[in-house]
């Protein structure tokens, strides 16, 4: 037997072994984010030592590797989500299950999967003449914001519907088990998993692609919701359906709000990262000083604002070719869609913006 003081530490020692044991998980997690503080630093000052045309074939390079990969993710996430669409619709239909019916809202989107579709054949058919800087602007923010407040809007009304079926039910009794219904959105679990990890392997690649991804996260968690919920309404209590539907529906209107506020912010024009922001500095010796950068989304990608300085006595023609130089490498960058380079000999002038910026080089 243990001793009076004896107990005492050993109490002691199991009263502070939760606090040991946060503090331990603590550790763990400010290391990760030192680590990945460090790694972001490292990565950043690999980028400063490569000159731009480097990273401006590496972009361009990266383009052409993965155009491919996006039009497998558009025409797969089409093709499986139409197939799909069909096989919830009936999974909810038959089983009159509230949260198949939320699952299903969040999957039946292949009118969303068309547009995609369309507007990036059309981003890779556009004209030069017709269309100044091609196809980038046929993938907006606006579309993605339009589809997210659909997407909240529909799921307000299954909430309410929910409700209204927690007030008005006057049985105890659970619904029948529906096998059949629950094969079939396991099946479309399955087949979303697949997706989501291929589309996570490439969401940098497209905006297109990071709103598959997107989309291909959200159903994988309300399918396995819905399969959960469902079949806690049949076999355990009934009103585990309509709350896993309210449950479903409210998680979809706060993922997809959030994706409305990030779009609002790129087509408001937020700053860009700031690894885009020191570019220039490395470009030519010739530059004396890069005496404004901006960068700023304008949709889902970017617009580069420079002012550079150079020499006064330089010829207007070796101004020009190192301007024009560093307009191309700068747009061939990834995600860029546009540059503005002014060029000055001192650095009291203001800044160009707005509409004098607007045209490319500017002396």
């Amino acid at each position: 037997m243990c001793s009076g003081s004896e107990s005492y530490w050993i109490f002691i020692l199991l009263a502070s072994f939760p606090t040991i044991t946060l503090r331990r998980k603590n550790k763990k997690r400010i290391g990760k984010k030192l680590a990945a503080f460090y790694s972001a630093q490292n990565d950043h000052i690999q980028d400063m030592l490569k000159p731009l045309s480097t990273l401006s074939a590496e972009g361009e390079q990266s383009a052409e590797d993965m155009a491919l990969k996006v039009k497998i993710a558009v025409n797969a996430s089409l093709i499986a989500n139409v197939c799909l669409a069909a096989l919830q619709l009936y999974a909810a239909i038959s089983s009159g299950s509230l949260a198949l019916f939320a699952s299903c809202i969040d999957a039946v989107d292949p009118v969303a999967n068309l547009i995609l579709y369309m507007a990036h054949r059309a981003s890779d058919r556009a004209e030069e003449k017709k269309w100044p800087v091609r196809g980038s602007r046929f993938e907006t923010s606006e579309c993605k914001a339009v589809y997210a407040f659909i997407m909240a809007a529909v799921n307000l009304i299954l909430i309410v519907e929910s409700i209204q079926n927690l007030v008005t039910y006057d049985g105890s009794e659970t619904k029948k088990f529906h096998v059949p219904s629950i094969i079939a959105v396991g099946v479309a679990f399955v087949t979303k998993l697949f997706l989501f990890l291929y589309c996570l392997a490439i969401r940098k690649a497209s905006s297109q692609v990071q709103v598959l991804w997107e989309d291909h996260r959200n159903d994988l968690l309300t399918n396995g919701f819905g399969i959960l919920t469902s079949a806690g309404g049949s076999k355990l209590a009934w009103w585990l359906d309509p709350m896993g539907a309210m449950m479903i529906a409210v998680t979809i209107i706060i993922v997809w709000s959030r994706t409305i506020h990030e779009q609002f912010t790129y087509l408001a024009g937020i700053v860009a990262p700031v690894e885009y922001q020191n570019l220039a500095m490395t470009f030519s010796p010739d530059i004396r000083q890069v005496d404004t950068c901006r960068v700023y989304h304008s949709g889902p990608n970017y617009f580069v604002e420079l002012d550079i300085v150079l020499p006064p006595e330089m010829p207007l023609w070796r101004a020009h070719d190192i301007a024009q130089d560093l307009q191309d490498q700068v747009e061939a960058l990834p995600d860029v869609d546009r540059c503005f380079v002014h060029v000055d000999h001192e650095v009291s002038h203001k800044p160009v913006s707005g509409i004098e910026g607007m045209y490319g080089i500017v002396y």
